[in-house]
């Protein structure tokens, strides 16, 4: 991505704009808003130049997303570590899409991930929103978190052919084996992502910082936000660091922050199987029935991947398949579709649908939301270096998830993972959240959601003092896909702060 200079002139106040030609963009110094950390003032009072969102392209996914009508882009500067405001600084990509009407504020969003693109999901949701008020009261806001999509530097490790090369390689079978692997990706990462001072400061500790530092360069007295997924960690993290500066916030598709991530990971599996069950439930006409079948068409790809064009597809792609499909049961069609072609001895759609979860476009290139989602979380979350834990993790694991699906095609070894190799230590490990003073808060979850499972919605909006939307049905996260129970709730929250009067159940 090429960094482009501010070229127009910046006048100080709190709402001054200067137009600039289109290619310089338009300045504009809405800040300092709200309480501003002592050296940090020059970050929290920046001007943000807007320009054409096309010259931060840098994927088939931006390409869609940066060319939306309306769509303007910029360059938030933070600290890369908030211990050193005069040391070091890195760019934060930021999406905006300007309020068609009378302004409330500005609405920032995260998809999740971690590593997914909030600039990519500002525009996508901005459409799904424009028959709502979001769209005429907010601008709609979305920032690629710090190493993520078109901010700067990014988190890099596995080239595309090695990725490639990755998906179609047998299981490792012994624990020597996967370690050294895990080591080896993680040294890369190191090398490719500019060094261990960038990996040790891209957590959600740091992102939250950068969440305030852009709600004050927006002008934003408070902050108004939506997350969704991993982006429920984000508002849960912010909540605790910056309690007082919270107007409204949604949280979709909750992760427990208390939850350490073994057993998030067992909830996780239960959830996907929870999906599976319900997928064929409800496929009377299918021509494959059930799990046994299903297996039975698999697990052969472990030993001999299916041929897809120049391609293969192996056993860990067609189970990323399958679990790409049942994060939402409009995508059923589709898995229908994907088992009856492997039934046939055709993996096309399965490995198209594996594609799509790993971030692979048509051209062979990957965006770098599988690395940053292992950066991240070898950052957010505890590991484990102690090798007398590993037998009994790998146990409880085993034991958690027997029976299962996922768990019967990924069976666990008691091997020291990726995060056990990592350079630095993790800044954050679950707990149960600090936030004295935090207004009242939405969480939305969902009853037969396989990769946040339910509870974690409730156990969150416990946490919180939050109110609690219950959505009835299969897929991740609800608001703004197509339930007017959900969505009007969520949007009369956001626009004019009226909650639900009791937890609601759509």
């Amino acid at each position: 991505m090429i960094v482009l200079a501010a070229a127009a002139l910046v006048v100080s106040g709190c709402t001054t704009t200067i137009t600039g030609t289109p290619t310089a963009g338009v300045s504009e110094q809405l800040g300092p808003k709200g309480p501003v950390p002592a050296g940090l003032e020059r970050f929290y009072g920046q001007p943000l130049t807007w320009r054409d969102c096309r010259s931060m392209i840098h994927d088939d996914e931006s390409k869609s997303a940066f060319t939306a009508k309306g769509a303007e882009c910029s360059l938030l500067s933070v600290p890369l570590d908030y211990a050193k405001p005069d040391g070091r600084t890195i760019a934060v990509g930021v999406l905006r899409l300007r309020a068609s009407g009378e302004k409330v504020g500005s609405l920032i969003i995260n998809p999740g991930g971690p590593g997914g693109s909030g600039m990519s999901a500002a525009s996508y949701i901005a459409g799904k929103a424009k028959k709502t008020a979001l769209v005429r009261r907010f601008d709609i806001v979305g920032f690629d978190p710090r190493g993520v999509g078109a901010s700067e530097p990014r988190i890099e490790c596995l080239d595309d052919a090695e990725m490639d090369a990755e998906r179609v390689a047998p299981s490792l079978d012994t624990v020597p084996e996967v370690e050294a692997e895990n080591k080896q990706f993680a040294d890369k990462c190191v090398q490719r992502s500019g060094g261990a001072e960038v990996l040790a400061n891209v957590g959600t500790r740091d992102v939250v910082r950068d969440m305030d530092v852009l709600r004050s360069a927006l002008g934003e007295e408070k902050l108004d936000y939506l997350g969704y997924s991993y982006g429920t960690r984000i508002g849960t993290a912010y909540a605790e660091a910056f309690p007082g500066n919270i107007r409204s916030m949604v949280l979709d598709g909750a992760v427990d922050p208390t939850e350490d991530p073994v057993r998030q990971g067992i909830n996780q599996v239960k959830g996907f199987e929870q999906a599976l069950d319900a997928y064929f439930g409800q496929c009377g006409r299918c021509k494959v029935t059930g799990k046994p079948q299903l297996e039975s068409l698999i697990r052969p790809l472990e030993d001999k991947p299916l041929r897809v064009g120049d391609r293969s597809l192996s056993l860990s792609d067609a189970s990323t398949g399958i679990a790409a499909a049942l994060y939402n049961d409009e995508y059923w069609p589709v898995l229908t579709q994907a088992l009856e072609e492997l039934a046939e001895g055709k993996g096309d759609t399965l490995l198209l649908l594996a594609d799509a979860y790993l971030g692979r476009d048509d051209k062979g290139e990957y965006t770098n939301l599988m690395a940053a989602l292992t950066a991240i979380r070898c950052v957010d979350e505890p590991r484990i270096t102690d090798r007398g834990q590993l037998a009994a993790t790998a146990q409880q694991i085993a034991e958690g998830t027997k029976g299962t699906f996922m768990a019967d095609t990924d069976p666990p070894l008691p091997a020291l993972d990726t995060c056990a190799f990592w350079p630095v230590p993790n800044t954050s490990e679950p707990h149960q959240p600090k936030v004295a003073g935090i207004p009242t808060l939405l969480v939305i979850s969902t009853t037969g959601d396989p990769a946040t499972p339910y509870e974690a919605g409730v156990n969150l909006a416990k946490d919180l003092n939050g109110r609690l939307i219950t959505y009835r049905a299969t897929q991740h996260t609800a608001f703004l896909e197509g339930s007017s129970c959900v969505d009007n709730a969520g949007v009369d929250y956001l626009v004019e702060l009226k909650l639900p009067a009791k937890d609601l159940i759509c």
